[in-house]
């Protein structure tokens, strides 16, 4: 059986976590460069490891290529313009309020201080979140899924698969963006990738190398502090 490493090896291990979970970030501009398919499966192939419900590993991912990339940004574009409202898989939420309320509004708040865009600027900002659907200008995307009868315990799970994913990526240098918003097409999503109607659509994930120079880039989210989230009773 698999035993604990030793202390001192634990105290690096944490290191390099607390870096890759600090330095982590969500990219909002990319450069054109595909990432190479071996360092794909890589990526893959340590997100797997991710815990689930009794083993179950309900996620399964679609990664295009950079060409098939291109192909379904430009049908995602038409069909944003074409039916804004989309019909997600899975439901979004009804309302943000309080701190998520909050929260939400620091960070689009401090993305468009990045940007330049004036809050009454409704045309940039509209802009801005049209990016979402041509994925950031990402050389990749990831659609990840789960089977449609496994219900709320499995998309938590595919939750961890794609915390994972992120992190993975991030380790071999290459940036992420995991994006609710396309989910809201996710009926055309899965019908331009073939995905079966026994699937739902947790999210997709635009990846790539990052834009460093892109202003979209030169801002952090923050983080609510330990005490804030946690009750040690």
């Amino acid at each position: 059986m698999p035993q604990h490493p030793p202390r001192e090896q634990c105290a690096g291990d944490i290191d390099v976590l607390r870096r890759l979970m600090s330095d982590r970030f969500t990219c909002r501009a990319y450069r054109r460069t595909p990432v190479p398919d071996d360092e794909i499966r890589s990526i893959v192939g340590l997100a797997r490891k991710s815990a689930s419900w009794c083993n179950t590993q309900p996620w399964h991912v679609v990664i295009g290529t950079s060409d098939t990339t291109e192909k379904f940004r430009s049908a995602l574009m038409a069909q944003a313009r074409k039916v804004p409202q989309g019909d997600a898989d899975l439901p979004f939420p009804e309302a943000y309020l309080g701190v998520h309320a909050e929260r939400r509004r620091e960070t689009g708040h401090r993305l468009y201080q990045a940007l330049g865009i004036e809050r009454h600027d409704h045309e940039r900002r509209d802009s801005q979140m049209f990016e979402n659907f041509r994925l950031f200008g990402a050389p990749h995307v990831a659609i990840v899924t789960m089977p449609a009868d496994l219900g709320h315990y499995a998309a938590m799970d595919c939750g961890g698969f794609i915390a994972s994913f992120l992190l993975a990526a991030h380790a071999h240098g290459v940036a992420t963006t995991a994006q609710g918003a396309v989910a809201r097409h996710a009926r055309f999503v899965r019908s331009h990738f073939g995905i079966g109607e026994d699937r739902k659509m947790v999210c997709a994930i635009a990846f790539g190398f990052a834009d460093h120079d892109h202003p979209a880039n030169s801002f952090r989210t923050i983080r609510a502090p330990a005490d804030e989230i946690m009750q040690l009773v």
